[in-house]
């Protein structure tokens, strides 16, 4: 007779053979044996204090290798807190795929346990929600969601697992497990539209490259280099795109971002949209008269603010050598547009300098990273979320490698960080062992996800976790205004709701562990924290660095966010 296999098993070696390496997630009824079974399938579990975090986790994992991680909870609630992880992985396209535990079908419509519309609640987030009627249909509703992750424009996709169904037990003769999904096809571009680029570009005074996301994620870095050595052209990076050009490159036009963005008259956008991060491609960050090349995998996401000159849609790196192939000999970049630029770069670096240097306590958020920037190893990974932490972190801590840099992305999600250090840490246990991971955290991000500290301490992931504390979300108070206000009366009236406890000691966590964290409110301090946080490989470190609650940006020319696409 054949062997019986049940739902759970069947599951976890669809979930194998489909290349799912990794389920990050939390266990309770009805999937505590599916989670046994994944590991008894050779598929890595690691078990989270947060369902979101979890989420996070598993797409940054997709990032980082173009496969999507799983993500595992339980039911009703637990999928409930794992949907705002999907929505930030539809928003940045990074394939992952939930699965959640649903009560028995037979007890549906009747009031079960944490019984809701799950693949109802998920459907607009994800590619694929669907919910295998039957333990043998597992493998085909697998292959289905794991394909949809990752072709076309990658995303999310969601798996309902009733309790009755991943207990049912068949037999595995009944069992047909779907061929591994493939990579997914490359398209070339148009020939003619490639032409028509690079007529628009031999036009063009004042050329920029723009990188974005998807750029990242589908690895055109190479030809992103080549062609901005080849004609000199100026590149600027979105933020989840930094390193696909290095910082340090000479085409590199980071620190003149406004004044390329305003003077530029042909910009190529390759895998970046003209969404809230690009001011939508209008006035005033954007020339009134400024046109655009958009190169694009996935055609739907072309003109999302405003229509393209020249849309190419096709791979990413076949587009770029192309358009570089057909200007061989043609076309160099205007000496005087890198006047201009290399002027503003110049005058923008005086300007942080003597932030940088200024070392007086309390700190500001420019002596900090200036000075850990110092310290890091060259090709660390950094994760990074706050309000001006993020912002300033991204502008002095450099990255020089591409896919080294996981942020709040593109729907500036506060709490990813700890999720996101756990995925990269995991992954350079794999491929990259000698790779550091550091999180760099505001206070108020750090709150989110906190207790994924134990996470990382569970599974002796080092990564270097800073937390950059201002006493509040944007900025809070110093201790005699802080007491002064708590004085006064109803503390619920008095205490402005952007500000946080005083010189809170978060690294005083790493003793629940047995363990000693840093506190640091001088330079010297922080520099002898970090030499010795990299040298523990057993496990997480942590630094908390006191500074200035009313530090801020240096004064920019635009708000960072414009106030209207109209």
């Amino acid at each position: 007779m054949a062997e019986e296999v049940d739902g759970n098993t069947i599951l976890a070696e669809a979930l194998r053979e489909q290349g799912v390496e990794i389920v990050f997630g939390i266990v309770g009824v009805p999937v505590i044996e599916l989670s046994m079974a994944m590991q008894q399938a050779g598929v890595q579990f690691v078990g989270m204090r947060n369902e979101q975090a979890a989420c996070y986790a598993a797409q940054a994992w997709g990032f980082l290798t173009q496969r999507p991680a799983a993500c595992l909870v339980v039911s009703g609630p637990g999928v409930l807190h794992a949907v705002a992880g999907l929505a930030n992985a539809k928003i940045n396209a990074w394939p992952v795929l939930l699965l959640g535990g649903a009560c028995p079908q037979d007890h549906e419509a009747v009031g079960g346990f944490q019984e809701y519309p799950q693949v109802e609640s998920c459907s607009l987030h994800c590619k694929y929600s669907g919910k295998p009627g039957g333990a043998a249909l597992i493998p085909q509703h697998v292959a289905k969601a794991v394909r949809a992750t990752t072709h076309g424009r990658p995303g999310a996709a969601y798996l309902d697992l009733s309790a009755n169904v991943l207990t049912q037990q068949v037999s595995r003769d009944n069992v047909q497990f779907a061929p591994r999904c493939p990579p997914p096809p490359v398209t070339l571009p148009s020939p003619q539209d490639v032409s028509r680029a690079a007529e628009l570009l031999l036009q063009a005074n004042r050329p920029l490259m723009i990188v974005g996301p998807s750029g990242a994620y589908w690895r055109c870095e190479e030809a992103v280099v080549k062609m901005a050595e080849t004609f000199r052209l100026p590149v600027l990076t979105a933020p989840l795109a930094k390193g696909m050009i290095p910082d340090e490159h000479a085409q590199n036009v980071g620190t003149a971002r406004s004044l390329a963005l305003q003077q530029a008259d042909v910009v190529l956008l390759v895998g970046n949209q003209l969404n809230w991060q690009m001011h939508f491609g209008r006035p005033p960050r954007f020339s009134p008269d400024v046109k655009f090349i958009q190169l694009e995998v996935d055609p739907n996401d072309l003109h999302e603010s405003v229509l393209a000159s020249v849309p190419v849609g096709g791979d990413l790196s076949a587009s770029l050598n192309a358009l570089t192939s057909a200007l061989q000999g043609r076309w160099t970049v205007s000496k005087l547009w890198w006047l201009e630029l290399d002027a503003a770069i110049a005058k923008n670096k005086k300007s942080v300098v003597s932030m940088c240097l200024d070392v007086s306590t309390p700190l500001n958020y420019y002596a900090v990273f200036h000075h850990l920037q110092e310290l890091l190893p060259k090709d660390c990974m950094i994760v990074s979320e706050g309000a001006n932490t993020m912002d300033i972190g991204r502008t002095i801590l450099l990255h020089n490698k591409p896919r080294h840099r996981l942020d709040a992305g593109i729907f500036g999600t506060m709490g990813v960080g700890l999720g996101f250090a756990i995925a990269a840490a995991k992954w350079t246990q794999k491929y990259a062992p000698s790779k550091r991971v550091i999180c760099v955290e505001g206070d108020s991000a750090f709150g989110f996800s906190g207790m994924e500290l134990e996470t990382l301490y569970r599974y002796k992931l080092p990564v270097v976790v800073v937390v950059v504390n201002n006493n509040g979300i944007y900025g809070g108070f110093e201790q005699e205004m802080w007491d002064t206000l708590r004085e006064e009366g109803d503390l619920a009236l008095v205490s402005p709701p952007t500000s946080l406890s005083v010189s809170v000691r978060y690294e005083k966590m790493m003793e629940m562990f047995g363990k000693q964290g840093h506190f640091c409110r001088t330079i010297p301090e922080l520099q002898k924290a970090v030499t010795a946080c990299l040298k523990v490989q057993d496990g997480p470190s942590f630094i908390n660095v006191a500074i200035n609650p009313s530090a801020d940006r240096k004064p920019q020319a635009h708000s960072w966010l414009t106030s209207s696409k109209l």
